[in-house]
């Protein structure tokens, strides 16, 4: 019988890579301890379904977050001293929060920071997906705590549950725009920042959508606010929707007949649903970076992006499967 009395797992920052840490969750959900989900405020809504004790919102400043996590500590009485914490992220602020709130904690070695992990990890020398590498260290943790470590390979799917709430209100804005049940193709013509360099959108989604148009489609598109601009320069035919929570949002791309997106976040999310997909890239890896999913096709490289007739035929062949 393990004296461990509760997990916490600090997540990444980034929309993408939480979606892409669900089967780490769920090994260590499987573990039979508790465990206490350390993220971004926004993924509350976006993990409500994920079986766990309590979400702790990390803000990004290690005063605070140190603060944060110390005080859950606390609240568990003599409890809390047998808690054990495990970084998905590299940081160095990752691992400084979990020091300094006192909780014992692996992860990997990246930036510098061994001193503060009393389980520090080499990453593996293979080149691994993202959801890989996190899952590997999830199960170096259980193993070195005794804890069950389940499956060594992850499974095919990321597989968030969405909440009823989740599947209301994506109903609720389909209804609200005049969908209802109709067909709908979801295209996500933004994407977040750089990368080395690069911009991280495909150039061609007016293009793709007035051509799908044409051919009887309805597109929408349902950016965050902060990205509505950018999406009605990049899409301006498109239907645009309201914006909504993560795990709404997250239960729109499972209502499409097809998702359309760069490699960011959206793509992730809808690997996540279990959405049909067709990832664009440009600028990134699909190996590393691409959509954990049997459901979804992935064209472009890291060198060049793909031509605007092959993604209006790959996307006319898998609407053509949907039919």
């Amino acid at each position: 019988m393990s004296d461990i009395s509760c997990l916490y797992v600090r997540l990444p920052n980034w929309v993408g890579d939480v979606c892409m840490s669900l089967p780490s969750l769920r090994a260590l959900h499987a573990s039979g301890i508790p465990l206490v989900i350390c993220a971004r405020p926004w993924a509350r809504d976006l993990l409500d379904g994920v079986a766990k004790q309590d979400f702790i919102p990390m803000r990004g400043k290690v005063g605070p977050d140190r603060a944060a996590v110390g005080a859950h500590r606390r609240s568990l009485g003599t409890q809390g001293r047998h808690a054990r914490g495990l970084l998905l992220p590299d940081s160095l602020s990752s691992a400084l929060v979990f020091r300094l709130a006192g909780l014992p904690s692996a992860g990997y070695r990246d930036d510098g920071r061994s001193f503060l992990l009393r389980w520090p990890y080499a990453k593996p020398a293979e080149s691994l997906h993202a959801v890989e590498s996190w899952h590997h260290l999830t199960r170096l943790a259980l193993t070195r705590w005794g804890l069950p470590s389940g499956p060594a390979q992850p499974g095919r799917t990321l597989d968030l549950p969405l909440t009823p709430a989740h599947q209301s209100a994506a109903g609720q804005a389909l209804n609200d725009a005049g969908l209802g049940d109709r067909r709908f193709v979801l295209i996500a013509p933004t994407a977040t920042g750089l990368h080395k360099g690069r911009i991280k959108v495909w150039p061609g989604f007016d293009t793709l959508t007035r051509a799908l148009q044409e051919r009887g489609h309805t597109v929408v598109m349902c950016p965050p606010p902060a990205e509505t601009d950018e999406a009605r320069r990049n899409a301006p035919t498109a239907q645009l929707l309201p914006p909504l929570t993560l795990g709404a949002f997250a239960a729109l791309t499972a209502r499409a007949a097809l998702v359309i997106c760069n490699d960011s976040g959206v793509s992730h999310v809808a690997a996540a649903a279990s959405a049909r997909e067709l990832t664009l890239f440009g600028v990134t890896r699909p190996e590393r970076t691409g959509p954990w999913s049997p459901h979804a096709v992935c064209v472009g490289s890291e060198q060049a992006w793909p031509s605007e007739e092959e993604v209006e035929r790959q996307a006319l062949r898998l609407l053509d499967g949907t039919q």
